[in-house]
């Protein structure tokens, strides 16, 4: 060794210290052997990151709300309806979603108000009401009072019937219907749940369902799609769908059982709840007022589970073999827009019904 310098020593620690790239190493092997078991190793981030991965999937509902994506119309006798963009290319397809307004039932009206166009058979109106405003409905998507309108006696289900003769009085018990009859209008009530329209362009056949979360989960739109391709050998790619307005993700809050059986059902289950703070105005400016004695974690606070059941109906038809882009999603919720629409939940099962209306137009 030269004179005048001395060896630095290296202590056994010094040694072992990994460099820079010798532990990107290990961690790519820690991350791959974390991928084998299907976990992910936590990165932890800033407070800042933290808090907005922690936020990512919870929502307010203004946030979660769908605007209305259809053509509005008022009929010469009144009543309004809404018409999916880009069908009325089809001359022989008759269509639309009933609204509240246009009728001349006063059962669910603000004393005052215009008559509303309430199309169900319900305890607090009157059967001529309803009788009219069918009429004025049937009129206002096919130009005529005396279309025959197919109904059933909805129950939740996944049962679809096919061929005429489902009206009068006494209407079969189904939540969904389906013909290549010309001249009749096929119809679903709703008042909360969604009615989901679906048409054979190429071979002039027509379907209505009506789906609330339990026919959601009983699959009754795939089944609708199937037993179109049954009865008639459609093709998947020939049809179109709407999806119409129903009480929307920015309100429709449910309980685990109704998540359970969702999850139960759909692999995709996931994308289809998020979790929600509703703001209260009055909570938010005197939260004094609303402290209680419960003890923590029993309180009524932190975000509830809402359902995205106009997404659930569209990912059955695309699940069906439906196009992405002939699907429409007519958006609107029906608890929010109270005064075009009914609603169930909102008016605490006090509220008239809506339709969606389809139909082959005479030859």
């Amino acid at each position: 060794m030269a004179a005048g310098k001395k060896k630095t020593p290296t202590t056994k620690a010094a040694a072992e210290t990994p460099t820079s790239a010798e532990l990107a190493r290990n961690i790519e092997s820690l991350d791959a052997l974390f991928s084998k078991v299907g976990l992910t190793r936590h990165r932890r981030g800033s407070r800042k990151n933290i808090l907005a991965k922690a936020r990512k999937n919870i929502y307010s509902p203004e946030e979660l709300h769908r605007p209305i994506a259809a053509n509005v119309h008022k009929a010469k006798n009144g009543a309004v309806w809404l018409a999916v963009p880009g069908w009325t290319q089809y001359h022989w397809l008759w269509h639309g979603f009933s609204t509240r307004k246009g009728g001349v039932s006063t059962a669910y009206a603000i004393e005052g108000t215009p008559g509303e166009l309430n199309l169900g058979l319900t305890a607090d109106d009157s059967a001529e009401n309803v009788a009219e405003n069918r009429r004025r409905i049937v009129a206002a998507i096919t130009g005529s009072r005396k279309t025959p309108l197919r109904t059933v006696k909805q129950f939740h289900s996944g049962l679809i019937l096919y061929g005429p003769g489902c009206s009068g009085a006494n209407p079969f018990r189904a939540d969904g219907l389906l013909t290549d009859h010309p001249g009749e209008l096929l119809g679903v009530q709703v008042a909360d749940c969604i009615p989901v329209l679906v048409a054979d362009k190429k071979k002039k056949i027509v379907a209505a369902f009506h789906a609330g979360w339990r026919g959601t989960v009983q699959r009754i739109v795939e089944r609708g799609v199937g037993r179109m391709r049954l009865e008639f050998d459609s093709n998947p790619r020939d049809l179109i769908a709407a999806v119409g307005p129903g009480v929307g993700p920015c309100c429709y809050a449910v309980g685990q059982e109704v998540r359970d059986a969702f999850e139960s059902q759909f692999s995709y289950a996931a994308d289809l709840f998020h979790e929600v703070f509703n703001s209260d105005p009055v909570k938010t400016r005197y939260p004094m007022l609303f402290l209680t004695q419960r003890a923590p974690g029993h309180s009524d606070i932190g975000p509830s589970t809402h359902l995205d059941l106009q997404e659930a109906n569209r990912r059955q038809l695309l699940a069906a073999g439906l196009s992405p882009k002939s699907i429409h999603v007519i958006g609107g919720c029906t608890q929010c827009d109270r005064e075009l629409f009914f609603s169930h939940r909102g008016a605490q099962g006090r509220a008239g019904r809506m339709m969606g209306l389809i139909g082959i137009a005479d030859k």
